[in-house]
């Protein structure tokens, strides 16, 4: 794989409702910039649970590099952080922005803006990201773009010159999104001489690497082997693997400013690795982590006993790893009477 200079580099989400194509979008540009081998390509291939397949929703976040021939005769590497859709993951949204300069505003031709839609685009302009107006189903009968296009121009401010029409499903216009996002969205910055600086988006845990991070490095270069330091806990690793998403694991040796990556730590324990942690380096640590992160509020609130008493050890180890997969999930130990 080759190696993309900073300059060339574009982060950028999906922001859209659920059921406006989002993931559809993401199966094309996939396509369209041969990420994923057209025998090997299924419906949504970002939405690996099976939850998300199976109500056509995007849950958690997903990051895919995506290297695009434009226009201009160059290679640009495109960092694809897909995100969630539904009000209910909220988090998930923000947590990904923050990784991001830019941000996709998918709209439904048919349905126009919705009130989270409009939430979520108010979260990316708060982080300064450019946003991109993209209105999908233009091939549904009942699709209505005029409407749509002076919905966005009232609402938002977005003139109707910007906004791109597209089918996601016929794969109608879907180039044109990839030239503007090469175009508008600028390239990150970041000083590959400066102190290592990442920030963890989200993580997942891997039986044979321990916690696995999503990072996007903000300055600073991250070599493979090299001792890590995690700003929130002070917790320390040596790096076992590092390597992008294509969008499955790829190993490479080094990640540099601008970069969004896995990093595999090898810590046992999940609450060393907190989502929106600043990861630095051991021996020559940042002053102080990224800024702008917020934690969590819970919504909502259950109750978990186990059916027998011998079973509470499988149940907290099993939260922990819940906890590490989705930081706004939080839980303290509690007693009943009657529940055990």
């Amino acid at each position: 794989m080759a190696t993309i200079p900073q300059a060339r580099l574009r982060n950028f989400s999906i922001i859209a409702h659920v059921d406006h194509g989002k993931s559809t979008l993401a199966d094309r540009l996939l396509e369209l910039t041969h990420t994923i081998d057209a025998r090997q390509m299924t419906s949504q291939v970002l939405d690996s649970m099976d939850l998300e397949r199976e109500k056509g929703i995007t849950i958690k976040a997903r990051a895919v590099r995506l290297e695009y021939l434009a226009a201009d005769g160059l290679t640009y590497g495109l960092n694809l952080i897909d995100t969630p859709g539904h009000v209910d993951f909220s988090y998930e949204v923000s947590r990904s922005l923050q990784a991001c300069e830019g941000a996709l505003l998918v709209v439904d031709a048919a349905q126009g803006i919705e009130a989270q839609t409009l939430a979520n685009v108010h979260l990316a302009l708060a982080q300064d990201l450019v946003i991109v107006p993209v209105i999908n189903k233009i091939d549904l009968p009942s699709a209505q773009p005029e409407l749509v296009m002076e919905e966005l121009e009232n609402v938002l401010a977005i003139p109707r010159e910007e906004v791109i029409l597209v089918s996601a499903k016929e794969g109608t216009n879907v180039e044109a999104v990839l030239e503007q996002i090469v175009a508008r969205i600028p390239a990150p910055k970041g000083d590959p001489d400066g102190p290592l600086q990442g920030l963890i988006f989200d993580s997942h845990y891997d039986v044979y690497k321990g916690v696995v991070a999503y990072v996007r490095l903000a300055s600073g270069v991250l070599h493979e082997h090299e001792d890590v330091r995690l700003m929130a806990s002070g917790a320390e690793a040596e790096i076992l693997e590092l390597g992008v998403f294509r969008p499955q694991l790829v190993p490479v040796p080094v990640l540099g400013p601008g970069d969004v990556g896995y990093v595999a730590t090898g810590l046992k324990s999940v609450r060393d690795c907190q989502v929106g942690d600043t990861m630095t380096a051991a021996k020559r640590p940042a002053a102080e982590p990224l800024p702008g992160y917020k934690k969590a509020k819970p919504l909502v609130f259950a109750g978990i006993y186990p059916l027998r008493g011998e079973d509470y050890g499988e149940l907290r180890e099993a939260l922990d790893k819940l906890h590490l997969n989705d930081g706004s999930v939080s839980f303290q130990p509690e007693s009943s009477v009657a529940l055990g």
